[in-house]
């Protein structure tokens, strides 16, 4: 029993090792992924063209329509599938360049811009904190997500070509396994309770 209960322990103590590794690595893409997102959210905020509010109230009604009859473990369901896809592919698609990642850090930050300054027009500045619960594990998964898509694309200027592709690939997808992945659960849960429990979330 003790010998099971020790090598899980190294399965999990090795792998988060090599995680925190690649993470430390990839901060610097981090730090600019966060900055692109701040960047457009601000954006949003003092700027927004009729075409591109068509284009996003279109998205959010769509998005409305689709959850509208939704239990709360379906809405937990349906939260966790839209944000798996969407980080999973956001990483993926790194390997055109880092170009999809970059695009995508920009539109969520514009997205996320723009819904926070409607919200506050209805609601006040306090409908902000409902976001804090679920956004403090959701905002960091999206964010190292895209981080790890913008790095995947950048084999493209390494020696190697084959080998960069492959190393950061397998680095990505640990990453998206042992970190991503267990911070869009919580999020997801947390928000598809919330928007039970709380009017107007």
């Amino acid at each position: 029993m003790k010998r099971g209960k020790k090598k899980k322990d190294n399965f999990f103590g090795k792998h988060y090792s090599l995680v925190w590794k690649y993470v430390k690595e990839c901060k610097n893409y981090i730090l600019f992924t966060t900055l692109l997102i701040l960047f457009s959210t601000l954006i949003a905020l003092f700027y927004q063209p009729s075409e591109v509010v068509e284009v996003i109230e279109k998205f959010l009604q769509n998005l409305l329509e689709k959850t509208a009859h939704l239990n709360m473990w379906q809405m937990i369901v349906f939260i966790l599938d839209n944000n798996l896809k969407s980080s999973f592919f956001s990483m993926l698609a790194g390997f055109f360049f880092g170009v999809f990642p970059i695009l995508a850090a920009f539109a969520n930050g514009y997205i996320l811009g723009f819904v926070a300054e409607k919200s506050v027009q209805v609601h006040g500045i306090w409908v902000l904190l409902r976001l804090v619960p679920h956004g403090i594990f959701e905002l960091p998964a999206a964010i190292l997500a895209l981080a790890l898509g913008i790095r995947l694309g950048f084999f493209w200027f390494s020696k190697d070509i084959k080998k960069e592709f492959l190393k950061r690939l397998q680095e990505s997808l640990r990453v998206f396994l042992f970190i991503i992945l267990p911070l869009l659960v919580i999020a997801a849960i947390i928000e598809g309770v919330l928007i039970f429990i709380l009017p107007d979330f």
